[in-house]
């Protein structure tokens, strides 16, 4: 099953198990630390970087396919989007 889930199916699995069975355990205790889930398995690691988080995993599951997130933002990273205005 695993070589045949496209990039949106694991996506997609992954948001769901993050939205029904992990957000309530780690969300207010881990506000913008990456989480990674097996979308298979459910099993998940949570690291100060979306690289710790997924080694962790990996380490546990080799056989992982994973989905991850930045907790608490809709996106893990910003690109090319400053909060600074500027002015002249």
């Amino acid at each position: 099953m695993s070589a045949t889930l496209t990039k949106e199916e694991i996506a997609q699995r992954g948001r769901d198990i993050y939205d029904r069975e992990i957000r309530p355990q780690v969300e207010s205790e881990n506000m913008g630390r990456f989480l990674v889930v097996d979308v298979l398995s459910a099993a998940f690691e949570i690291g100060d970087s979306d690289r710790a988080a997924s080694d962790q995993l990996k380490a546990r599951k080799p056989d992982a396919i994973i989905y991850g997130l930045r907790i608490g933002h809709r996106a893990a990273y910003r690109i090319g989007v400053s909060s600074r205005v500027h002015r002249e």
